[in-house]
C-alpha cells in the first residue's frame, strides 16, 4: 500500500486576503505536507494526522492553535478531534482554553473511556496530563477583534487525512472558531460531521460549522464510500445536497483504495497533498 497524505488550511478568505498571505500559505502548506509525508513513512496514519495538524496549529497563518479567532467575549477557545479508521474510535475537545495544541489533547483522550470533553473539564484534563498554559492570541487576531471584522474572516479550520503503508486511515481536524461567536458555540470540528474515518475512507471538513453539521457531511460521505461509491462520487452527491441551503463547506479525503479527493462549495479552500509528488492549491 502506498502511503498518502492530504491537508487543508481552511478557506483563503478567513483573513486579510492579499497575494503575500496567499503565497505564504502555499509555501507553508507545501512544507508541512512534505514533512508529514516523510513522517508517515515510519508512523501510523493516526500519529501522522496528529503530527500534521500540530504543525498547522503552530502556524499563525491558520485559524487553529496559534492565531485562532477571538470570540465575542474576547477569549479564544479551541476545538479539535481525531478519528482512527482502524478502531473507529473518535476523541476530541470542545471550547478548550489556554493550550497550544488542542489536537494533542484529543490524542491523549483516545485512550480514555470518556473521549470527548468540553470547556473547563477539557482544560482540567489537559493540565492533569502535562499540557501547560499557552496563550494562542496573535496581534493580528486582536486587531481584527477590536475592529469587529466579521463576514470576511472566520471560515478557517485545519485538517489532515492520512493513509499509512498498512492501509489504515485517520482524520484529524482543529479550529479556532469563526470569530465573534457566542461563547459556548460548538463547531463541527469536534463532531463526526466535521471529522470522520473508518476502514473505507476519512474526511476532514472546513467552512461554516452549522452548515457542515446540518449536512452531517463527513460521516455522510464516508458512509456512502462504505456502501460502494467512489470518494469522488460520494463527495459530489453530498455537496449537491448542500445547495438547498447554500451550504459553505470544503473537504479533503482519502479512501482505502488510495483515491484522494478535495472539493469546496465556495472558493477557495487551501490544501496540499503528497502522493509520490507534491500538489498545493490556494
Amino acid at each position: 500500500m502506498d502511503y498518502k497524505l492530504i491537508i487543508h488550511g481552511g478557506f483563503f478568505s478567513e483573513s486579510h486576503a492579499n497575494q503575500q498571505v496567499k503565497h505564504a500559505k502555499q509555501e507553508t502548506l507545501a512544507e508541512i505536507v512534505q514533512k508529514s509525508h516523510e513522517y508517515l513513512k515510519t508512523h501510523t496514519a493516526l500519529e501522522t494526522s496528529v503530527y500534521a495538524v500540530s504543525l498547522l496549529e503552530d502556524c499563525e497563518l491558520f485559524n487553529a492553535g496559534l492565531g485562532s479567532q477571538i470570540q465575542s467575549d474576547g477569549k479564544i477557545r479551541l476545538s479539535a478531534s481525531l478519528m482512527d479508521g482502524k478502531t473507529e474510535k473518535f476523541s476530541g475537545v470542545i471550547n478548550i482554553e489556554d493550550v497550544k495544541n488542542a489536537i494533542q489533547v484529543s490524542e491523549k483522550l483516545m485512550s480514555e473511556e470518556d473521549r470527548v470533553l468540553s470547556g473547563s473539564g477539557a482544560l482540567e484534563y489537559a493540565r492533569q496530563n502535562g499540557f501547560e498554559y499557552f496563550n494562542p492570541e496573535t496581534p493580528q487576531r486582536r486587531n481584527e477583534y477590536e475592529e469587529k471584522l466579521n463576514a470576511s474572516i472566520g471560515l478557517g479550520t485545519v485538517g489532515c487525512v492520512a493513509l499509512d503503508k498498512v492501509g489504515n486511515i485517520a482524520a484529524a481536524t482543529s479550529t479556532g472558531g469563526k470569530g465573534f461567536e457566542i461563547p459556548g458555540r460548538v463547531s463541527d470540528s469536534a463532531t463526526v460531521a466535521g471529522n470522520f474515518a473508518n476502514a473505507f475512507a476519512g474526511i476532514s471538513c472546513t467552512g461554516v460549522g452549522e452548515d457542515i453539521v446540518s449536512a452531517g457531511l463527513s460521516v455522510k460521505i464516508v458512509t456512502r464510500v462504505t456502501d460502494g461509491m467512489s470518494l469522488e462520487e460520494a463527495s459530489k452527491k453530498s455537496f449537491e445536497e448542500l445547495k438547498s441551503y447554500d451550504g459553505f463547506a470544503g473537504i479533503i479525503g482519502i479512501s482505502s483504495t488510495g483515491e484522494m479527493y478535495h472539493c469546496d462549495s465556495h472558493p477557495y479552500m487551501v490544501w496540499a497533498s503528497y502522493d509520490k509528488e507534491l500538489s498545493v492549491f490556494a
